[in-house]
């Protein structure tokens, strides 16, 4: 199994397990069954851009590689949102 913190950018993955601690990711969307995509990762890796469902979420490093997940697949470049204008 893998950890939320071991998938580049543009993986997909099935949410297995999130810590019974981690309350706070659960009513964000972060919950088993759920499929997450990577979107992107900071320079030095944290923080992690992730989408889940219609949720955009940035996640630490370190609560990412408390989750469980099942890798399904590169998402390919005309599945992915469109980039967010900065402000």
């Amino acid at each position: 199994m893998l950890s939320l913190a071991q998938l580049s950018p543009g993986h997909r993955a099935r949410i297995l397990r999130v810590p019974p601690e981690k309350r706070r990711l659960l009513a964000l969307g972060l919950r088993p069954g759920a499929v997450v995509e990577i979107l992107l990762k900071a320079p030095l890796g944290d923080p992690l851009e992730v989408r889940a469902g219609e949720a955009y979420l940035l996640v630490r490093r370190a609560e990412a590689k408390g989750i469980l997940v099942e890798a399904l697949s590169v998402a390919e470049p005309h599945e992915l949102p469109p980039v967010r204008p900065t402000r």
